[in-house]
């Protein structure tokens, strides 16, 4: 089953938009924070999601400055999607939601780790997670 979230706070991107350039769209972000985030050409940092309680994890996903700051200051997951160019709120509209436990940023500054409580699957297939496909592993055990 297909549940696909919808951008709830965002406002779609011009052909314009900074972001293709590769500069930043305007935020509220801390400056604390903003600089020691390293991000993509395109201004983003990946943002691994793990459920609080378990720690599984149950999706990667893509924030900006922007989303980063709306996850921090709402306690709601925020994202920006690379396809819509826009940014979405986790459950707006499959009421799926993620609410916001902790986030940290890896050591070199290139990830986020979110961890939240997640309400439903945080999957768009309907899954509880997004990593469901197992792949063979073949290679021999390490001695």
């Amino acid at each position: 089953m297909s549940v696909p979230d919808s951008p709830a706070t965002g406002v779609p991107s011009a052909p314009s938009d900074p972001v293709a350039s590769g500069s930043a769209r305007p935020s509220r972000l801390d400056a604390a924070i903003a600089s020691r985030l390293r991000r993509t050409a395109d201004g983003l940092v990946a943002a691994v999601v793990r459920a609080h309680d378990s720690g599984e994890v149950l999706m990667v996903a893509w924030m900006d400055d922007e989303a980063l700051h709306r996850t921090l200051t709402t306690g709601r997951a925020t994202y920006w999607s690379r396809s819509r160019r826009e940014y979405w709120v986790k459950g707006a509209t499959s009421g799926h939601h993620q609410y916001v436990r902790s986030v940290a940023l890896d050591c070199d500054g290139d990830a986020l780790l979110v961890s939240v409580d997640q309400v439903g699957a945080a999957c768009h297939t309907g899954h509880r997670t997004c990593f469901f496909t197992e792949l063979p592993v073949t290679a021999p055990e390490a001695r």
